[in-house]
């Protein structure tokens, strides 16, 4: 194996940070199957497909398309002072129909 693909499989490793759990992503799941994803401020929508493909290869997860959005970081009072929450990114991947992420098995990423 090269350096270069090795380098970017480690890159995909780590562009998913979490998924994100809230109502509005359980109604995007049911109704979309859509998944939304807190992924590294510097993603491409290339690379998120392309991890969450790699992530997921074992239950042969095919990802539709990718959407992204920027959430601003709120300012919030500590005591006395301002302060501000980081901004982050977060990635809505439809999946293609017949499938469903299992978020307690997936691949290391280790090729068979």
């Amino acid at each position: 194996m090269s350096n270069i693909s090795f380098d970017k499989h480690e890159r995909l490793m780590q562009v998913i940070l979490a998924p994100q759990v809230s109502e509005k992503a359980t109604y995007l799941g049911e109704k979309y199957n859509q998944v939304i994803f807190r992924v590294l401020p510097d993603a491409t929508k290339i690379e998120i497909k392309a991890a969450i493909e790699l992530l997921w290869k074992d239950q042969k997860i095919e990802v539709g398309n990718v959407q992204v959005a920027n959430v601003k970081g709120k300012q919030k009072r500590f005591g006395r002072h301002m302060g501000k929450r980081s901004n982050w990114k977060k990635a809505y991947v439809r999946i293609k129909d017949g499938k469903d992420i299992n978020f307690t098995e997936f691949s290391k990423g280790e090729s068979k």
